[in-house]
C-alpha cells in the first residue's frame, strides 16, 4: 500500500464513520460489535477499542457488560445504577407481593438489555441480599422480601 498514514489516527476515522452511521441511522440502537468493527476496517482490537472510546467520551456509546455498546441518543436518560438495583426496583414497580414469582432471568434480559449471564450475577446478588429465593434449573425464583429504600444492593 502506498497510503501514507493519516495524521488524525485510524480510529479517529472508524469514529467518524460511526458517527455518521449513528446520524443517519436513528434506529441504530447499538454499535457494531467490536470483531465486525475489526473485520470492517481490517484493524487491530485496540484500534477498534480506541474508536469506541471516543464515541463514549462524545457522549454518543456507552459500554453495556455483558453485551454491545449502546448508541445513547440526545434527550435519553442512561440508567448508570447497578444491574441489581435496577432489578431489585422491579419488584415494587411490578407491585409484586413477598411469595409471588419473579421475573424469568429471559424475561429481565429482554426486558433490561443485558446478557443472561450478567443477569444471573444480579439475581445472586439480590438472592444473597435476602430479596428473592434461589433459582435453579426449571426452578422459578420468587419475592422473599420487598426492596427498601436503606439496602444496599452493590455488596
Amino acid at each position: 500500500m502506498t497510503e501514507q498514514a493519516s495524521p488524525r489516527g485510524t480510529f479517529m476515522k472508524i469514529a467518524d464513520h460511526m458517527k455518521g452511521r449513528i446520524t443517519t441511522e436513528p434506529a441504530m440502537a447499538e454499535l457494531p460489535s467490536l470483531a465486525e468493527v475489526m473485520d470492517e476496517y481490517s484493524v487491530s482490537r485496540g484500534v477498534a477499542l480506541r474508536a469506541f472510546k471516543v464515541l463514549q467520551q462524545e457522549g454518543l456509546a456507552v459500554p453495556v457488560p455483558g453485551s454491545r455498546w449502546r448508541v445513547v441518543r440526545a434527550g435519553t436518560r442512561m440508567d448508570r445504577r447497578p444491574l441489581s438495583e435496577r432489578i431489585a426496583e422491579l419488584i415494587t414497580a411490578e407491585g409484586l407481593e413477598v411469595g409471588a414469582p419473579f421475573l424469568s432471568a429471559g424475561e429481565l434480559s429482554a426486558r433490561l438489555g443485558a446478557s443472561r449471564p450478567t443477569i444471573s450475577k444480579a439475581l445472586a446478588q439480590l438472592e444473597v441480599a435476602g430479596l428473592l429465593t434461589e433459582g435453579g434449573q426449571g426452578k422459578r425464583r420468587s419475592v422473599r422480601a420487598l426492596p427498601s429504600q436503606q439496602e444496599d444492593l452493590k455488596s
